[in-house]
């Protein structure tokens, strides 16, 4: 049996016509080609090659070996192809949802990341609610879901992704916009644009609201991040929000104040129990997991 290795020094020796040739293509030293070569045809008991004014060309009865040697060489080219393909994510596609607290920021910035890994690569990035996640896994309409609040389902499963803080935010002109940072106290003397108690987010704020017996007094709720940072830019209002969808706020949209008290939460991401994700959605989630680990005011 010849091994791939003999099939390459075989094939080197028939491109380059001589063992000098072979050993400058393949890197190595020509005591090494020549052993080998004299090894192999006396395994094989017949010549592979004669010498012919001053080159190696294959010999007539060997004819048929060299023909199935260019034919394993084209199917390891071939082989090589197509993994460097796959390597590129060529003709590969991956779907997978957000809640919009991370796709606004994180997830773009991990998708320049994945596009410099695999410059070929499809991705389709759907917009989902909390409560459509179980549908989404489900009914395989994507691979993974990424997820501000943990479910409890028996068919999926939901690991830890990164942990984000709740920061208030106001317009640069507002009273409150030079405070290095803000109580609970001071944050309910405010009317409140945004989180509404049943968001994960908003559970966080009504407890702490809560515990120090202040009223939660939200006169205009917007579910979607976007939509709150643009109601607080134009002064409509103040806000609390996390830090992955500030990350990209400069101060002259918006003043990014830290809360004294504690707020921090947990993000995951969920994919279904019976099924394990690509390749590719695994270099996602680690690129997610750097991108918002490293996001302004995380924790550490």
């Amino acid at each position: 049996m010849l091994t791939l290795r003999q099939v390459e020094v075989v094939r080197a020796i028939m491109v380059s016509g001589s063992i000098a040739g072979a050993a400058r293509h393949l890197n190595v030293s020509q005591p090494g080609i020549s052993r080998l070569m004299k090894h192999l045809e006396t395994s094989l008991g017949i010549r592979l090659f004669v010498r012919r004014g001053g080159r190696y060309v294959p010999a007539e009865e060997a004819r048929a070996v060299f023909e199935q040697i260019n034919d394993v060489h084209r199917k390891i080219d071939d082989l090589q192809l197509a993994i460097d393909r796959l390597a590129r994510g060529k003709d590969v596609g991956l779907q997978f949802g957000s809640v919009p607290s991370i796709a606004n920021v994180m997830v773009p910035r991990a998708v320049v990341a994945m596009q410099k890994r695999y410059p070929d690569l499809r991705l389709n990035i759907d917009i989902i609610k909390i409560e459509e996640a179980v549908d989404y896994l489900m009914l395989a309409r994507g691979e993974v879901a990424l997820m501000s609040y943990r479910l409890d389902h028996p068919s999926l499963v939901f690991e830890p992704l990164a942990t984000g803080k709740l920061v208030f935010i106001t317009a640069p002109d507002h009273e409150a916009a030079r405070m290095p940072s803000i109580s609970v106290a001071q944050i309910a003397r405010y009317p409140l644009i945004g989180i509404d108690p049943n968001d994960p987010y908003g559970r966080i704020m009504v407890s702490l609201f809560e515990r120090h017996g202040f009223e939660y007094n939200i006169p205009i709720r917007a579910r979607f991040g976007t939509t709150v940072m643009s109601l607080v830019e134009r002064n409509a209002g103040v806000a609390v929000i996390d830090t992955f969808s500030v990350a990209d706020i400069g101060s002259g949209r918006l003043a990014v104040i830290p809360i004294e008290e504690e707020t921090s939460f947990q993000t995951y991401f969920a994919t279904r129990r019976d099924s394990s994700i690509s390749s590719f959605a695994g270099s996602l989630i680690q690129e997610l997991k750097k991108c918002m680990t490293s996001a302004p005011d995380a924790p550490d």
